[in-house]
């Protein structure tokens, strides 16, 4: 069982990607009232998937003895400006969320927890895509700036993502 320094950090973690959930969802919502449903897709999408790395932290506690904690979700963020900035936050948000995982993974090698620095593997590998996938969608909306005709092409894009349920090598969502 990991210690308990590990059992707090995870169930600060847990907290974290819900909040991501919902400040997801806060986007999401920002974008259906645009009628931009492609990047409400997009939002929606990224919604299931922060859900979906709260669950596996969530079930890996469980898993290996620990006490999970849920703790108050903060009000997310509710007015955007524009697109880009909406892409902005959402990669600060991510980085955040990295440096959350690093420090996980420190404290696992910290405790020499071997078991839960393999768990976390997953999630230092699952942070690089989120931030590049961030990062690739807001370098195409500073590219076209204020262009209306470009943003509805990156609406187009953005509607054809998928949900795909993550699969966390040991965890059953």
């Amino acid at each position: 069982m990991p210690n308990e320094k590990m059992i707090q950090a995870i169930n600060e973690q847990i907290n974290k990607e819900l909040f991501s959930a919902y400040f997801y969802l806060a986007m999401q919502a920002y974008f259906s009232s645009l009628n931009l449903d492609g990047f409400a897709n997009y939002f929606r999408v990224q919604v299931q998937e922060e859900r979906d790395h709260a669950l596996g932290f969530f079930n890996y506690l469980n898993k290996v003895g620990g006490k999970v904690t849920l703790t108050e979700i903060a009000k997310p963020q509710n007015d955007f400006s524009s697109p880009q900035e909406v892409f902005e936050l959402a990669l600060k948000h991510e980085q955040f969320v990295t440096r959350s995982i690093y420090s996980l993974m420190d404290i696992a090698r910290e405790t020499k927890d071997h078991t839960s620095e393999i768990f976390l593997q997953w999630y230092v590998t699952e942070q690089a895509e989120e931030e590049e996938n961030m990062g690739r969608v807001l370098n195409k909306l500073k590219l076209i700036k204020e262009d209306g005709a470009g943003l509805f092409m990156i609406d187009s894009e953005l509607a054809q993502r998928v949900y795909a349920p993550a699969v966390i090598p040991g965890i059953t969502l």
